[in-house]
Parts: structure tokens; sequence; C-alpha cells
């Protein structure tokens, strides 16, 4: 028999992706585990017009992490229990071969389950990712760093039991707290910073710039992070490693290599904040939802003597030195009471979520909805002016209905369509009102989330649209996004595109 390292080599691979087929726990973390997700995902997302297409990237995360961090240490300390890594080290391979082959041969299962997941997903509509090839160097670093998690966990491990109570320790905050399983945008603000901590965060995002926005090149940062992450788990994992069960995890004194994990996963999440205070990147890492403003603080000023015919001027323009007057002026008690000075003195317009986000997005001029919705559109043009809610007596209830009509798509994520419905809202309501009136009757809706009647938003049947889920707060939260980004149109705050 030929005996050279390199076939041996390949032996070796052969033989752990063999025993991985016989793990029944490793293939239900693996392959089993993963769809269960893709279904639970489906059922609570089936109001999507495009299913599937904003998930993929928890999605992939969830079979990234399953496989990695709960089915390979698995098998690893299962194997390590039987006496199998113990016959290992009697062969001529050396520690690091045998260890990378086993890495390897996880990392091709975790191919064949994103493979699955992606074609499962198609199978219910989802179209093909953007970028393909991107998102291979996306998964690959995101298992990188997942694996050497991984090894960390079955270094560390005695038992089986103990590789299920340490993995559900980080599986569970991640997908809680850690942007897996619940999106960002649905995490109060102290949930989003510590999500900075968790790889989970940057793996989702990484993964999912590729499946629907614009590539890697946007997510160099979390790129960066996860293969840091992912080096110091694998050069942790292989310093602790063990090959015979009797030695136990607390006699060998390799516990400090645990500190180089963690010491690297503080780093990250440490530069992840010292990121998202930089005003360039600030409007990407702003949560929504969490106030009815995006900033309270001062912006730039208005002279003191200006009056409010300067309601149908532009606003002064973004990159003018702030001089915050010494005092802000008062909140107004009536929407006609509304004044530039304090539009401009309440709200930074540059923590808006960005309008090529995921949420509240508007379509960018010269930007066409797709052939087959144009009927959908269509519709909502020829109906909007003649629907009952956007015709009551009140001006302000007027424009909070209006808004709902563009809010409600994006809660219910109808991707083809949400990003032109707000263009309709807002042409209609520049013909129904004068200029100065929806200047101020927006920022009075933005600044007033929880008034006014929310029954419009269920009687969006006869524009074509379906109803708001259950928790009508998102729906006024994304009112509230919508309703500052069209009131910085009106006044300069915002360019279209």
């Amino acid at each position: 028999m030929d005996s050279t390292p390199g076939r041996g080599w390949w032996e070796q691979l052969l033989v752990n992706l063999r025993l991985y087929f016989r793990n029944r726990m490793g293939m239900f973390y693996g392959y089993l585990f993963p769809v269960i997700f893709l279904i639970s995902f489906r059922v609570l997302y089936r109001y999507e017009t495009v299913p599937m297409v904003r998930h993929l990237g928890q999605l992939l995360t969830v079979t990234i992490l399953g496989g990695a961090c709960l089915g390979m240490p698995t098998t690893m300390v299962s194997e390590r229990e039987r006496g199998v890594w113990r016959r290992f080290r009697l062969t001529p391979i050396s520690t690091s071969s045998l260890v990378a082959s086993a890495i390897l041969a996880r990392y091709l299962i975790l191919i064949t389950a994103g493979l699955l997941q992606i074609v499962l997903a198609m199978g219910i509509g989802m179209p093909l990712p953007r970028h393909s090839l991107s998102l291979c160097l996306a998964f690959t670093l995101v298992a990188f760093a997942f694996l050497g998690l991984g090894l960390v966990i079955a270094a560390i491990a005695d038992n089986v039991p103990s590789v299920q109570a340490l993995g559900q320790c980080i599986f569970l905050p991640m997908l809680i707290i850690g942007g897996v399983a619940v999106p960002l945008a649905s995490l109060p603000g102290w949930a989003v910073t510590l999500s900075s901590f968790f790889p989970g965060r940057y793996a989702v995002q990484s993964l999912q710039a590729c499946i629907d926005g614009v590539g890697t090149g946007s997510s160099r940062f979390d790129l960066f992070a996860l293969f840091l992450i992912g080096a110091s788990g694998l050069i942790a994992g292989a310093k602790m490693f063990r090959w015979d069960t009797q030695q136990r995890f607390a006699t060998l004194g390799r516990s400090k290599w645990l500190v180089v994990v963690i010491a690297t996963w503080a780093a990250v999440g440490v530069a992840a904040q010292i990121e998202a205070r930089r005003p360039d990147l600030a409007a990407q890492t702003a949560v929504p939802g969490r106030s009815a403003l995006p900033v309270v603080t001062p912006a730039t000023s208005v002279p003191p003597s200006a009056s409010d015919d300067a309601l149908s001027a532009i606003a002064p323009p973004e990159n003018t030195p702030a001089s915050p007057p010494e005092e802000s002026p008062p909140r107004s008690t009536a929407w006609q009471q509304v004044t530039v000075e304090e539009i401009v003195s309440n709200v930074d317009f540059r923590k808006l979520p960005p309008d090529s986000g995921v949420v509240s997005p508007i379509a960018p001029p010269g930007v066409n909805p797709s052939a087959d919705v144009l009927d959908q559109i269509n519709t909502i043009i020829e109906t909007l002016p003649n629907w009952p809610p956007g015709n009551v007596a009140d001006p302000v209830q007027r424009v909070r209905n209006l808004m709902y009509v563009a809010a409600v798509p994006d809660v219910l994520e109808s991707e083809d369509i949400e990003s032109f419905v707000p263009l309709i809202v807002f042409d209609r309501l520049k013909q129904d009102i004068p200029k100065q009136d929806l200047i101020r009757i927006l920022y009075w809706v933005a600044i007033h989330p929880s008034e006014g009647d929310d029954t419009a938003a269920n009687q969006l049947q006869a524009l074509g649209l379906g109803n708001p889920p259950p928790d009508s707060d998102v729906v006024r939260e994304r009112v509230t996004f919508y309703s500052l980004k069209l009131l910085g149109r009106l006044i300069g705050k915002i360019s279209p595109g």
C-alpha cells in the first residue's frame, strides 16, 4: 500500500466523511435542523411576495452554526470517547493534518447543507442570489469562523452532553440577540450593541449582502471580523486538542488559550462600535423603531428671525457648520405652529435608514418596477385618489392614512413593490396638500407616532395590498421613517437617489 503522506491525508479525509455520516446526531444538526428553520421562516414570513430572499443569510448562518458548532464537536467528542482519535494517533499522519482533514470534511458537509438550503428556498420561489461567486467567499469565511469555534468547543467538552451544553450557550444567544434568528432591526439598542460581540451578526450581514445586496464590497469589516474570529478559534482549538477521553480539560492547564478567543471577540466588538460611530456609517447601523426620531439634537440652525415663509425654501445644506442655538426651539403644541427651526433642530436626516436598505426602502430615480407587478402598481395609482381613508376631512389623519399605504408593504416585506409605493403616496400628498402644510403635517405625524386612528391600515384591500400583521407598533414606526424621508425631500435635506 502506498503510504505517502499525501495519500494518507486523503484517506483520512474519506474516513472522517464516513464517520460523520454514521453519526445520527451530527446528521441532525447538519441537515435536518436547518431545514426545520427554513420551514419555520417560511411560515413566519408567508406574506412576502418573494419567498425567503431576505432571510437566506439567516438560514445559511443557522446551517453553518449548527453544523460547525454543534455537529462537528459532537462528532469529534463522540469519536474521542470511543477511542477513535487514540487510534488515529498511531498513524504516521501528523496531528495538524488529522485536524485539518476533520475540518475540511466538515466544510464539505457544510457546503452540501448550504446548497440544500438554497435549492429548497428556490423551490418555493426564491430567485438565484445576485452575487453567487461573492456568496461562495462569504460562505467560506463564515464557515471558517464557526469551524474554529466548533474546534474550541470540541477541545473543551469532556463528553457529548458537555458539547450540547456549551453549544447551546453560544447558539441560543446568537439566535436571539446576535442577529441570526431575530433581525437587528427588531432588537432594542442594548441588544444591537451586544450583537457586535457575536460572529453571527457578521455572518448574516456578509451572506445577505451577496444574496440581495451589493456583494462583499459592502461587507469588508464583516469578512475581516469573521477571519479574525476563525483564526483565533482554530489556533486555540489546535493548542487545546486532546486525543484521549482520559485527558480532562481542567487538568491540562491549557485554558489560557481561551483568553485568545475571548480577547479576539472583544476586540472585534469594540472595533464594530467604533465603526458604528463614524458619521458616514451611522445611517447603516441605526436601528429602526427605537425612537420617534433618529436624533433629537440640533443639526443645523435657522436664524430666529426666519418666518414661516422659510418653510417653502430649501433648508441650509447638510455640510453647513452646525451652530446650535443657546436654547432649542420649543416643541409645537399644534401642527400649524411647526417651523423649519423646530424641524432642523430636532431631526438629523443623516441618521435615517438608507433608501437602498431593508427598512423603509425608496426606489431611486430611473429604476422601474418589474413587469410582473406593473398591474398592481397601476391599481394603486388609479385607486388611491378615491380611497376613502385618503380623503378624510382632518388633514393630519389624511396624511397618516396615506402613510400607512407606504408603511404596510414595507412591514410585509413585499419586495417587488415596497420601494415604489412611497413615491406613489408622495405624489398623491403633493397633489392634495399645499407644500407648507405638508411639511408641517409630515413632521407632526413623525413625532406623534402613537396618535391618530390606525384603522386605515386594515382597509388596504381596495388598493390591492394586504393587511398588516397584528403588531401595529411596527407599522407606526415605519410611518415615522417614511414621514421623515418624504419631509427631508420637501425641505431639501434628502436628495432622491
